[in-house]
């Protein structure tokens, strides 16, 4: 596919997407503006400087190729979406086969599959499922610090 995209380049780093994308993100009517500035005055023409028909010429392709990368990026989630759906379908197989093993293991009649069990239970490894988060309980309440008595003074005794 690679050959049949024209101007198709390979990121130089992996900084390189970051490194041009303020300046690809400039609209399409700015770019089209300094073309035509280009081709109505002389004094902007630069030596080794693309032509206004050049300038155009890349904003063409990359609107032409622009949706059809979109189709590509969707459809690799798609196809990764795929890979993954196939290997839930076994995994799932697997795991029922495992479970059925593991309760026919146990009878006399099947104890053969005992060995089976055993390298399927090495290959699964330990597989821990994420505890469930303790449940938030409200703080107990503390009950009122003791505080010295006060007697009231004698006059207002009862008696």
């Amino acid at each position: 596919m690679r050959e049949r995209i024209p101007h198709f380049v390979f990121p130089e780093s992996k900084r390189a997407r970051r490194q041009i994308a303020s300046v690809s993100s400039l609209p399409a009517p700015f770019i089209e503006l300094t073309a035509v500035a280009v081709a109505n005055s002389n004094s902007l023409v630069r030596g080794g400087a693309a032509d206004p028909e050049k300038v155009r010429d890349m904003m063409t392709f990359a609107e032409a190729y622009l949706p059809f990368a979109d189709e590509l990026d969707a459809m690799s989630s798609f196809v990764r979406h795929t890979v993954a759906s196939a290997k839930h379908e076994a995994g799932r197989e697997a795991l029922t086969t495992y479970a059925l093993a593991q309760r026919l293991a146990k009878q006399p009649e099947t104890a053969d599959l005992a060995p089976h069990v055993a390298d399927m239970k090495n290959a699964l490894g330990k597989r821990s499922r994420k505890a469930k988060a303790p449940k938030a309980t409200a703080p107990k309440a503390t009950p009122p610090k003791a505080t010295a008595t006060v007697e009231p003074p004698p006059e207002l005794e009862r008696k």
